[in-house]
């Protein structure tokens, strides 16, 4: 789950939460557990990261009532009936920051690709992927320079697989933008020998229309230096079947995770044809 968030002292945000799950055979219960979440300003980035192995208690996921949690991590419906996921409370705490922030749906869940089964590569790689781009959020996030109330937009992403990428692929920069029209857009692109995209354009009643290799396209405009590798920060995105073409830049360059996978994950803004905001992810940037 992803957030941008409007401090009440005037400043944005960027809040990251993922639960990872990874089983080392096809039975038992034999897994393991990662969590990481961030918390971007314009000026620093705080990052955590928590381990666990599954049977224990120590991380999880229940359906009914639905929690995900790794140590004292969480994120819990709020909801007693219906669709669990249009209200959630979020919490984790890093070293230098923290937060609790409220979740409530405002959109019906985008399901990508073919009803949820999302293509990753020529050769048929492929993942069931689902998102929640409608929440609305408040709550409090814990500062070294103090606590800030905080309201904004989230989108949540569930995905799965029992397949890697193909092996001729080495990373992806993926892309959730949030249009001041009530417009969205996930995009995606899968870096390899040739580049695979993926993209859902997500009309602001919910309606969703997944979009081919090559419909949509993001070219980096501006690299930075940033942890030993040359990272774009700032990007155009074209996907001209519904008009776009938009220049992202990043809230803050440095939003680096410090974690056991390293990788790029911060809030952007948008200008162009649309305005708005969004985040994005980028992996595979080898240090050099």
């Amino acid at each position: 789950l992803t957030a941008v968030l409007e401090g009440e002292d005037g400043e944005t945000y960027g809040v990251q939460w993922t639960l990872f799950r990874s089983a080392l055979r096809p039975e038992g219960d034999v897994q393991v557990w990662m969590g990481h979440a961030g918390v971007t300003t314009p000026d620093e980035h705080f990052t955590g990261e928590r381990l666990a192995r599954g049977g224990i208690g120590q991380a999880g996921v229940t359906a009914q009532p639905f929690a995900a949690w790794i140590d004292d991590w969480s994120m819990q419906s709020r909801a007693d009936e219906g669709d669990l996921l249009d209200a959630l409370q979020l919490r984790a705490s890093l070293d230098q920051a923290a937060y609790t922030l409220d979740l409530n749906a405002n959109g019906p869940l985008v399901f990508h690709g073919d009803d949820g089964f999302s293509i990753k590569s020529n050769s048929g790689q492929a993942s069931y992927y689902y998102s929640q781009p409608f929440y609305e959020v408040k709550g409090l996030l814990r500062l070294p320079k103090g606590d800030v109330t905080v309201k904004g937009q989230g989108w949540l992403d569930r995905e799965w697989s029992s397949q890697p990428l193909d092996a001729d692929q080495f990373g992806w920069d993926w892309f959730s933008l949030s249009f001041d029209s009530g417009d969205k857009l996930m995009g995606f692109v899968l870096r390899g020998a040739s580049d695979y995209t993926s993209a859902t354009w997500i009309a602001a009643d919910g309606t969703a229309t997944a979009l081919p290799d090559g419909a949509f396209s993001a070219q980096p405009l501006m690299r930075q230096r940033i942890a030993g590798r040359d990272l774009p920060t700032k990007w155009q995105l074209r996907l001209p079947d519904h008009g776009v073409d938009v220049t992202i830049d990043a809230l803050n360059p440095n939003a680096w995770m410090t974690t056991s996978v390293p990788y790029w994950e911060g809030s952007i803004t948008i200008t162009g044809s649309h305005s708005g905001v969004g985040y994005l992810e980028m992996t595979g940037y080898d240090d050099k």
